[in-house]
C-alpha cells in the first residue's frame, strides 16, 4: 500500500465535514482535503480558531471552498444544531471524518451527564454519523471515517461503568472512547454491508504525534517522554493526518478496515493497515454498544437501504 496526494483526482463538487478542524490532525486533515478541491466544512467548538485556520489554508490552497460551522462535541444539542444547519445548507455529503477529540482531561461529566472523553470522542460522533448519513450517495466514495489510537488496545467497554462514575482513570477512559469509535466504525460498516449500502465506513488512527491533543498530559509525563526515544518514534501532524487521508480518498480502500503508520509499534511512518484488538472485532459488544448509544443519545440509528 501507498498513498500519495497528489494523485487522487479533482474532488470538486464534493463536499466533507472534518471535526476538529482548526488544529493538528483535523488541520491537516482539512488542507489535505482542500487541496483535492473537495470543498471542506470546518467543524469547530471555537469560531475564532476555525476562522482563522480557514484563513491558514487559504494562504496555501486559495481555491479552497471552505466553510466554517459551530459543532460543540460536549453537547448532544449543538450536534443536533450543526445537523440541521448543515441540512438547511447543503443537499449531500461525501466524507464525515470523525476526527475531533480529547485526551487525559481531569474527570468532568458533559451537561448530558456523560464521561467528557466517552461523550467528545465517541458518542457525539455516533450521533453526527446517524443525522447525516442518508445525506450519503449511495457509492464507494461515500464514506464515514471514525479516528481511534493505538490506545484501544488497552482499552475496554465497561458496561458496569460506562461514564467512570465509579472510578475514574482519565487512562482508562482514553482508551475505553478510542475502542468505542473502532467498534463503532466495524459495526456501522456491517449494518451498511447488511443493508447493500456502498457507502464505507473506515477506521484510521495517527500513531504518535505533537499536537494539542495531548495538553493534558501532565508535565511531568511529558517532560519524561522528551528523555526517551519516543520523540524518535513519532512524526509530524502532516505525516500523522495521511492514514486518515487514505481512508478517505484512496480508490483501494474497502470497509471495515483500519488503518494506520506502518512503523515500529504503529507509532510513525507511512500510512497502511493497522492492528485491530480482538475487543474491537467482537459483534457482540459491538450490537451491545450500539443499542446502549441509541439510549443514551435518543436515537434509532438504523442505517437506511440505498435508493
Amino acid at each position: 500500500m501507498s498513498f500519495d496526494l497528489s494523485s487522487i483526482p479533482s474532488q470538486q463538487g464534493k463536499i466533507a465535514i472534518v471535526t476538529g478542524a482548526n488544529t493538528g490532525l483535523g488541520y491537516e486533515t482539512s488542507l489535505g482535503l482542500a487541496r483535492t478541491g473537495m470543498k471542506v466544512i470546518l467543524a469547530c467548538r471555537n469560531l475564532d480558531k476555525a476562522q482563522q485556520a480557514q484563513t491558514r489554508i487559504l494562504s496555501q490552497v486559495p481555491s479552497a471552498e471552505l466553510e466554517v460551522i459551530q459543532l460543540d462535541l460536549s453537547k448532544l444539542t449543538s450536534v443536533k444544531t450543526f445537523a440541521e444547519e448543515y441540512r438547511d445548507r447543503h443537499s449531500h455529503l461525501n466524507l464525515l471524518i470523525n476526527n475531533a477529540g480529547i485526551m487525559f482531561p481531569a474527570y468532568e461529566q458533559t451537561e448530558d451527564s456523560f464521561e467528557s472523553q466517552f461523550a467528545v470522542n465517541y458518542l457525539s460522533h455516533f450521533l453526527l454519523t446517524s443525522l447525516l448519513l442518508d445525506l450519503m450517495p449511495n457509492n464507494s466514495e461515500s464514506r464515514v471515517v471514525s479516528l481511534s489510537s493505538n490506545a484501544h488496545k488497552f482499552g475496554k467497554i465497561n458496561f458496569e461503568d460506562l461514564q467512570s462514575e465509579n472510578k475514574y482513570s482519565s487512562v482508562e477512559a482514553y482508551g475505553q472512547s478510542k475502542l468505542a469509535c473502532l467498534i463503532f466504525a466495524n459495526e456501522l460498516n456491517r449494518k451498511l454491508q447488511q443493508k447493500e449500502s456502498k457507502i464505507l465506513s473506515i477506521c484510521a488512527h495517527p500513531g504518535v504525534s505533537e499536537t494539542e491533543l495531548a495538553r493534558h498530559i501532565p508535565s511531568i509525563i511529558q517532560f519524561l517522554l522528551r528523555l526517551t526515544p519516543l520523540p524518535y518514534m513519532s512524526h509530524p501532524p502532516t505525516q500523522a493526518a495521511q492514514p486518515t487521508l487514505y481512508a478517505a480518498l484512496a480508490e483501494d480502500v474497502e470497509g471495515g478496515t483500519y488503518f494506520g503508520p506502518q512503523g515500529t509499534l504503529e507509532m510513525s511512518g507511512p500510512a497502511g493497515q493497522a492492528i485491530q484488538s480482538d475487543m474491537a472485532q467482537d459483534e457482540a459488544i459491538a450490537q451491545k454498544l450500539w443499542q446502549i448509544s441509541e439510549q443514551l443519545t435518543q436515537t434509532n440509528f438504523d442505517p437506511k437501504p440505498p435508493h
